[in-house]
Parts: structure tokens; sequence; C-alpha cells
């Protein structure tokens, strides 16, 4: 009887070192190929150009359709004026970065 407790133990303990392991190698090897796709891509100017143009469009309507909701009086100007300060900041941030979205920002899962 004693036996067979030691032996449900050990194979209890290799399984979780197994599934810890497994976990490190996987989480390894997301961050291995997040690198080498941050290294390879890169566009030319006139990608960045067309690229760059449809962002300042998407941006442009952000800010229209923000300063709509404050004129409406859907949202206090404060609020407004705040996200598109950093509507603003995402596009220099994206324009720094040559128009490539950065992915290397994991995000937290909201526990319920």
């Amino acid at each position: 009887m004693g036996n067979s407790k030691i032996t449900l133990v050990a194979f209890m303990l290799v399984f979780l070192l197994i599934t810890v392991l497994g976990a490190f190698s996987i989480q390894s090897v997301d961050a291995l190929t997040l690198d080498a796709e941050k290294e390879t891509i890169q566009l030319t100017e006139a990608q960045k150009k067309e690229i760059g143009a449809l962002q300042k469009d998407i941006l442009e309507k952000k800010k229209e359709l923000i300063s709509k909701y404050v004129k409406f009086g859907v949202m206090p100007k404060e609020k407004g004026e705040k996200i598109i300060s950093r509507l603003e900041k995402r596009y220099e941030k994206l324009q720094q970065n040559g128009f490539i979205p950065q992915r290397d920002k994991v995000k937290k899962k909201h526990r319920q």
C-alpha cells in the first residue's frame, strides 16, 4: 500500500513538471516568433506613405466623431480633448515605428 502511494506521488510530480516545462517552452517559442516577425517586417517608402495616408484619414474621422459627441452633449469637452490627445499620440507612435503596429504588448485578461 505504501509503495503505491509513493508511485502515485511520483507520477503526479512528473506530470506537474512536464506541464510547467511545456508552458515555458510554448511561451518562449511565441516570444521568439514575435521577435523574428518584428525583425523581418520592413515597409517600402511607398507603402509607408499609403498606410500613413489611411491612418491620417482614420485619425481625422475619429477626431471629427469625438468633436460631434462633444458638440451634441454626449460627452464633456475635457473627456473629448483627452481622447483626441490619446489618438494623436497613438498616431505619432505609429509614425515613429514606420506604421508597423507594435505587437509586443500582452493584454491582461480581466478576472470576473
